[in-house]
């Protein structure tokens, strides 16, 4: 009998390491690219291997045919037993079995008899959609908490992801977080904001995409509004992505599939909807529409990317009727927001392929730059001074300022640096005492903002979110964890520590006072942060 061949499967294995060191060392610097290559690569070598046992290996013919295919039938298995279920920010495929408690996440309990509607693509519909509170799931205590200062939108009160309080403390290990509620929620990655003690979000529930409500300090369902509509892709995941907005009473909920709702805080009620991309005749683009809508001057804009200079919308606050219309091109996954930049008010947005700046009143375009189109622009612009903006994106393309100048009443933007120290995939840009804080790929990052220069880079979060409070960064990991990092150019200063949710978590958290409102696509949790 000849002697087994073992050295074609030893070429494999040692070609497959070697092309993988130089995916990581020498091959593209995009880290997700890194990651989709060496899936491939490692597929590569498994059916390399398969190949050279039943064909290559001179093994006895029976002992060949009964591994190759106890191999096989392992490879069939692996989709039979597990899912997938999405990715990481780095694309890494997130796997989770089939059958047990991961797959059988009991579902919310909505609020009983909440009415079911059709998307409406007309102004101004009216219907009923109250109902009576129900019975939270999973709360550990009632708490009755003093009236809460709002986080009524995306970002907070002033769109920037900064607060100007409380005073955290430094130090959650001997008082740390107290939990007031943690329960299963609908999936989808909307944020909650905040208002009245009223915290609102989106969420999938089966073919239903819910605007819901909760009492913010026990997790109390309030109301639901449900529209016949379902956002899902393997890899982007299940549900709305939006997080509304509370102005003046009234709630704005753009759905995953372009649906933009008006209701009533206090109810539910619908006060009007539009089906945003089916009036602007715009597509729905591969991760689902996630423009958390901007209200300014009585009026609720969002990105569009209609044809015909319909690429962002403004419809009037009360009646929902059309405002005004502008811009040319497709649309990004980012928001709009109002910025004070060259002296003039305007609205400036990160579109598909470019940045712009649109007057309020009317959304003519004041001025436009082009920006990297080849994968999604999520993150908002920041505003570094009274003349400049900062705009970054992820999958290599990095940090690129602007400035912005008014020169005989017409606006000229023009770029001032570019730097590839600072890939924001879609966590929003911080700016603290003259200098920038980001996640660069998922890890931390400072940056000088006249050069972008790096000042340091460390500590690995994953594509979290970040909010700054009372000069403390609170940093939302990828994987559920609150991390509070004392900002400083000089170097990485994390102060402490908390576990606030399992599993994958892109949503961004919300703070009123000292109550912290956090969720993912599975489950919701409020904590009151110690301060001092």
């Amino acid at each position: 009998m000849p002697r087994p061949r073992l050295w074609p499967a030893a070429l494999v294995l040692l070609l497959g390491a070697l092309a993988i060191a130089r995916i990581w060392l020498l091959g593209d610097s995009i880290r997700q690219w890194q990651v989709v290559e060496t899936i491939v690569t490692s597929i590569v070598v498994v059916i390399l291997l398969i190949a050279w046992l039943a064909f290559a290996s001179r093994l006895p013919r029976r002992t060949r045919l009964v591994s190759a295919t106890l191999a096989l039938g392992v490879l069939a298995l692996v989709p039979v037993l597990f899912r997938m279920r999405g990715v990481t920010g780095d694309l890494r495929p997130i796997v989770e079995p089939r059958f047990g408690r991961a797959a059988a996440l009991p579902e919310p309990a909505p609020p009983e008899a909440a009415a079911v509607v059709a998307p409406a693509p007309a102004a101004a519909v009216p219907a009923a959609e109250s109902a009576p509170p129900a019975a939270a799931a999973s709360r550990d205590t009632d708490v009755a908490a003093p009236a809460l200062p709002a986080f009524p939108q995306f970002l907070g009160p002033t769109r920037d992801a900064s607060l100007p309080g409380p005073r955290l403390a430094r130090d959650w290990t001997k008082h740390p977080p107290r939990r007031l509620w943690r329960q299963p929620l609908g999936q989808g990655w909307s944020g909650f904001a905040i208002a009245s003690g009223i915290a609102v979000t989106q969420e999938q529930r089966g073919e239903e995409e819910r605007v819901v409500a909760y009492a913010a300090d026990s997790g109390r369902p309030l109301w639901s509004h449900a529209d016949r509509a379902r956002y899902e892709t393997v890899i982007a995941g299940v549900g709305p992505r939006a997080t509304p907005t509370i102005d003046d009473r009234r709630v704005y909920a753009m759905g995953a599939t372009g649906i933009l709702n008006a209701l009533d805080l206090g109810s539910g009620k619908r006060l009007w909807s539009r089906d945003v991309v089916k009036e602007t005749d715009a597509a729905l683009p591969e991760w689902g529409r996630s423009c958390s809508p901007l209200v300014v001057d009585g009026r609720v804009v969002v990105i569009a990317g209609g044809s015909g200079g319909r690429r962002l919308v403004a419809y009037d606050a009360v009646s929902g009727g059309l405002a005004w219309a502008a811009g040319e091109g497709g649309a990004s996954y980012s928001s709009p927001t109002l910025v004070t930049l060259a002296g003039r008010r305007q609205i400036v947005v990160l579109n598909g392929a470019s940045v712009s700046g649109h007057d309020p009143a009317t959304g003519a375009l004041l001025w436009e730059l082009p920006f990297p189109r080849e994968q999604p622009n999520v993150a908002m612009p920041l505003l570094l001074d009274t003349n400049r903006l900062l705009v970054s994106a992820g999958y290599g393309v990095g940090s690129k300022a602007y400035r912005v100048s008014d020169e005989g009443g017409l606006l000229r933007a023009a770029l001032e640096w570019e730097s590839p120290r600072l890939k924001s995939k879609f966590a929003n840009l911080l700016a603290h005492e003259g200098f920038v804080y980001g996640l660069d790929d998922g890890v931390l990052t400072c940056l000088e903002p006249d050069t972008g220069e790096r000042r340091w880079k460390s500590g690995r979060h994953g594509h979290g979110q970040l909010l700054l409070v009372a000069g403390l960064l609170l940093v939302q990991t990828e994987e559920g964890e609150l991390v509070l990092v004392d900002p400083s150019p000089e170097a990485y200063r994390e102060l402490t520590r908390f576990p606030a949710l399992d599993g994958k978590t892109w949503n961004p958290p919300a703070l009123a006072g000292a109550l912290l409102l956090v969720r993912n696509d599975r489950e919701a949790a409020a904590y009151e942060l110690p301060v001092e």
